[in-house]
């Protein structure tokens, strides 16, 4: 299993052998992101939620799913190394800040959205 930085890095040396440092903008790099989120989008489309739910033992749409995540995270990657952000911490600092939002008692069982104070 590889490590975030490890892809970070594989990430990056396979941008920089075919010059492509000078396509990955952070605004060409989230316009990927998001184009490669709707192709991850468009194989759950049509599913139902238990369709959804077992995607993955599906011997077609499995390896799709796969493959599209495998495309968001390398442009998630790509774009958190040329803006200087870990990826991580971004991760831990939200998911902290969402925790102080999202109390257990008041986010139990409901997708409600709190507003921002």
């Amino acid at each position: 299993m590889s490590s975030l930085r490890s892809l970070t890095e594989q990430v990056r040396v396979f941008a920089v052998e075919r010059d492509w440092e000078q396509f990955h903008t952070p605004k060409n790099l989230a316009m990927a992101l998001a184009g490669e989120v709707g192709e991850l989008l468009a194989e759950f489309q049509w599913l139902t939620p238990e369709q959804s739910a077992a995607v993955m033992s599906d011997p077609v749409l499995g390896p799709r799913v796969r493959a599209e995540l495998g495309d968001v995270m390398i442009y998630l990657v790509r774009l958190a190394d040329v803006l200087g952000v870990d990826p991580l911490q971004a991760a831990e600092s939200k998911l902290a800040e969402s925790g102080r939002r999202y109390t257990v008692e008041a986010a139990k069982a409901s997708a409600t959205k709190i507003p921002q104070p």
